[in-house]
């Protein structure tokens, strides 16, 4: 089965080798026929400690590394 890919900025980058990454999709509205905005926030996990607040970056999901861990960075500006 093939791995999820998502694209997000991100928002925190606090934890030791974990960002927090949030990504945003778009939806039509079922009754207001008006695209909207949705977003969550993934706990991703980055092994080099090296992205910063404000980067665009793509996560990949993996096996669990932690409670909230899932996801791991598989790279930076995109």
């Amino acid at each position: 089965m093939p791995k999820r890919i998502l694209q997000g900025t991100v928002v925190s980058n606090k934890g030791e080798k974990t960002v927090v990454v949030k990504v945003e999709r778009r939806i039509k509205h079922p009754l207001l026929d008006k695209i909207i905005r949705r977003s969550k926030k993934y706990h991703a996990h980055d092994e080099s400690n090296s992205i910063q607040v404000g980067e665009t970056v793509r996560i990949e999901e993996c096996r669990p590394i932690s409670k909230l861990k899932t996801w791991r960075v598989v790279g930076g500006e995109a």
